[in-house]
């Protein structure tokens, strides 16, 4: 189908663009950005006036629930929930169950989000067999089948020689290896190491949790030349470490995920359980800087971290709860809250969900460049609308940002050329 977005402003950091133009799209593809093409004829126009088209969102961490989930959230609903959320590339940690440690695992997992439709699903493969962190999974096997990385997701590698023979296999398979990092030692408790935690008696989470798990793996990513990813810092000092690591040229990356940049220890000072995540919400100057991290390309990813339960979960006593929280439909506004409230770069937040993790990925998405794949994302930025249970589409409303009032939500998701979201209140 061929659309016609008009009049929007469209942000392509990757390209350099911000100015006012249309989109033209075709077949899937983008076939001009400003002028219109000879002989086009829209079969649907949009009428982005007074919004920002951008190019569709790139989400580096989500758990889909399926396979193994046994809540409501699967692929289905999710992938639902990715769209209305502007995100229209999702990669899956390997933390499923079974493991994504078998190419058939994740042909299943791509068969159901073809089956879905409303987002592109990618894999993170193994790093060790069934994530047991002693033998290395087979991660070329992984790569031909579709892996874009390996990972030990959330299950840290106590063996240092485990983690270094398996940096030097990812080398050899031309694989980027996304670590967690976390002391296993040091990492048991539910929140992070302060005032708030002693005054509540709750086991903490030291920052050398994160700290002291970087500084071996920078080590063995020295030795080994493996190329890195570092997921979801919450530390100032973990900041430090990789913007250390970028400057003596070492081939590092890290992301951070969206509600650390919002949230501190603080906001579980009443127990709240929807603060239950890990790494944990830490002090609120290792929250500002997660952000310079972000403004200075330290951090090149903000995620969303997605991780959807049913309320069963969440309603336990707080350190017997499950953690993470539900973001695939609040990445987006609460990026764009962090301009309005600490004055961050639009451009740079807008980089950071789309161009970055795709680069990060070996994926050439992430931009409006002509030719590219049409996935598009319009954006009202000054639309008002109150989180509740309701309005959100994933099936996990596990998010301590209920209640607030947000301002900007996606009014548009295209998908290959194709429309797979409209909120019923747009033009």
């Amino acid at each position: 189908m061929n659309i016609c977005i008009e009049k929007g402003r469209v942000l392509d950091p990757k390209n350099g663009l911000d100015k006012v133009c249309n989109i033209y799209t075709s077949k899937g593809f983008i076939v001009s950005v400003g002028r219109k093409p000879t002989g086009f004829e829209a079969k649907k126009t949009i009428d982005a006036s007074g919004q920002i088209v951008m190019p569709g969102l790139v989400d580096l961490s989500a758990r889909l629930r399926e396979p193994g989930g046994h809540g409501k959230a699967n692929i289905a609903s999710e992938t639902k929930a990715a769209a209305a959320g502007g995100i229209t590339t999702l990669c899956v940690p390997p933390d499923t169950d079974p493991i994504i440690d078998t190419p058939a695992v994740v042909e299943l997992i791509h068969q159901r989000a073809e089956r879905s439709g409303k987002a592109k699903v990618f894999c993170l493969g193994a790093l060790t067999h069934e994530l047991g962190s002693e033998r290395l999974a087979e991660m070329y096997s992984l790569k031909e089948a579709g892996c874009l990385g390996v990972s030990n997701a959330m299950v840290p590698i106590k063996n240092t020689e485990v983690m270094r023979r398996a940096m030097e296999y990812a080398v050899t398979c031309d694989m980027t290896v996304f670590i967690q990092p976390e002391d296993p030692w040091l990492g048991g408790g539910s929140m992070h190491e302060g005032a708030y935690s002693t005054r509540m008696g709750l086991p903490p989470i030291p920052e050398t949790a994160e700290t002291v798990a970087i500084a071996r793996d920078l080590l063995l990513i020295e030795a080994t030349g493996v190329r890195a990813h570092f997921m979801r810092l919450s530390s100032a000092r973990s900041v430090e470490l990789i913007r250390d690591a970028r400057k003596r040229g070492m081939s590092v990356t890290a992301d951070v995920s969206i509600h650390q940049l919002h949230f501190t220890d603080r906001d579980v000072e009443d127990y709240n359980s929807l603060c239950h995540v890990k790494p944990p919400f830490r002090h609120h100057s290792d929250r500002e800087k997660l952000l310079a991290g972000i403004m200075d390309s330290t951090i090149t990813v903000i995620c969303s971290d997605h991780q959807p339960h049913d309320s069963d979960k969440k309603t336990a006593p707080f350190s017997a709860t499950e953690p993470g929280v539900s973001a695939l439909d609040l990445i987006l506004p609460m990026a764009f809250q962090l301009v309005d409230m600490k004055g961050a770069d639009l451009n740079k937040l807008i980089l950071s969900m789309t161009a970055a993790p795709a680069e990060i990925l070996g994926l050439e998405s992430g931009s409006l460049t002509v030719d590219a794949a049409a996935d598009i994302c319009i954006f009202d930025p000054e639309k008002v609308w109150k989180v509740t249970e309701k309005s959100l589409v994933s099936d996990g409303k596990n998010t301590p940002a209920l209640g607030w009032e947000m301002k900007g939500k996606v009014t548009h998701t295209i998908l290959n050329g194709k429309l797979v979201y409209k909120n019923n209140e747009s033009k």
